[in-house]
């Protein structure tokens, strides 16, 4: 039987990254990212088995790059696309699962893009460029969100007045959701509870950070909260910080919320702690050599982590392993290993064997005899949105 192919775009304000992907495949078949787009620096490049190439692109338009895109889509897959997904960041409390795109759908969008202004107005980019090639194609929208709709009230809501919530949707709404469901997921396979079975905690570790419980496949709380900002300290993100740090910016600095905002999404986190980068891998270099503002980044990082796990285990019934993923949770031994060791109290040991030796892209058990199961296992977003994409084409 012949099995289909699925495009999936994640479109971001000045870049689309996009991959082919064939029913039940772990690898990519094609994918690739389109950056810079705006300006006249943008390029189109992408990878097929070992083959890689990069392109110029003209005007540099998302238009022009989902142009670009379509022959290559057309010289890779041995079949029409059977569905085109695409990420969307923020669902609000309309979407629980995947949607086939339709106006309605895209004005929902749109009206969350005040939940998520960095992110809804450029998913809807993608949208737009990648249905106006490809008009005739089912295209989906997988939301980070979704996943955590299955928070329980007292996980969800914020010690607001109820008109808050009942007329503005001010709540926790929790993201990288389709990364957290794929790692989860895996996680019972790999340890034979069967998918989506067993209770996790789970933690992507990337430029944005999020950790996460999960038990049977259900989300019962999460870190984020309103937007990506609440919670772990990332990248250039501060994460928890005193609410009342605006009022008091604004008295004591005289500072606009504009101006607090950036502070907070683009000057805070790694970036901010160690006055030097939010690359954690530059971070751990300049830490061994004795740099104090990475050493003291990554020791905060670690500690404000393993606080969030540990909290977040009072949404469960019990443990049956703690999960690392995303850029950093997959590649840095470091990380995983001084987490690990801010959580003694549950009885969690690492093997510090097993924690250095983890292969690139591999999942493996980290965990020391003795030991709640701790693994890696990669996240493949893209395969997850792929598999949505098409169970929801399933539905009658």
């Amino acid at each position: 039987m012949t099995r289909r192919t699925v495009l999936v775009i994640n479109c971001g304000s000045s870049s689309i990254k996009f991959a082919l992907r064939r029913e039940g495949d772990g690898q990519a078949i094609l994918s690739g990212l389109a950056e810079r787009l705006g300006g006249e620096q943008a390029t189109l490049a992408w990878k097929a088995g070992d083959q890689r190439e990069q392109i110029q692109l003209g005007d540099g338009s998302h238009s022009a790059a989902m142009g670009a895109l379509l022959p290559l889509i057309e010289q890779h897959a041995d079949q029409p696309l059977s569905a085109v997904g695409h990420r969307v960041v923020h669902g609000g409390e309309h979407f629980t699962r995947a949607q086939r795109i339709d106006d309605s759908v895209i004005a929902a969008i749109t009206a969350n893009a005040a939940l998520a202004p960095l992110h809804n107005p450029a998913n809807l980019t993608g949208i737009h460029a990648a249905m106006d090639v490809l008009p005739d194609i089912p295209h989906v929208a997988i939301f980070d969100t979704a996943f955590h709709q299955s928070m329980p009230a007292h996980a969800y809501r914020y010690a607001l007045p109820q008109a808050l919530y009942a007329d503005h949707a001010i709540r926790r709404y929790g993201f990288h959701g389709t990364s957290h469901q794929y790692v989860t997921n895996q996680a019972g396979a790999l340890t034979g509870r069967g998918t989506a079975k067993g209770a996790w905690l789970s933690a992507h570790l990337g430029n944005g950070c999020s950790s996460c419980a999960v038990l049977d496949g259900r989300s019962l709380d999460t870190s984020m909260g309103l937007t990506p900002l609440e919670g772990l300290v990332m990248g250039t993100r501060s994460g928890d910080v005193d609410p009342n740090l605006h009022a008091h910016l604004g008295r004591t600095l005289g500072w606009d919320l504009p101006r607090i905002e950036q502070l907070l999404n683009r000057e805070s986190g790694l970036l901010g702690l160690s006055g030097l980068s939010n690359d954690m891998r530059q971070l751990e270099q300049a830490a061994e050599q004795g740099h104090e503002g990475a050493q003291l980044a990554i020791e905060v990082f670690c500690y404000r982590l393993a606080r969030s796990l540990l909290g977040l285990g009072a949404a469960l019934p019990r443990l049956d392993g703690l999960l690392f993923t995303g850029g950093i949770g997959e590649n840095s031994a470091r990380v995983r290993a001084r987490t690990v060791e801010h959580m003694a109290i549950l009885g969690l040991k690492i093997d510090a064997a097993a924690n250095t030796g983890v292969g690139r892209g591999a999942a493996a058990p980290i965990h020391a005899d003795g030991s709640t199961a701790i693994w890696v296992i990669p996240t493949d977003e893209e395969r997850q949105i792929a598999e949505e994409s098409l169970a929801l084409l399933d539905q009658p």
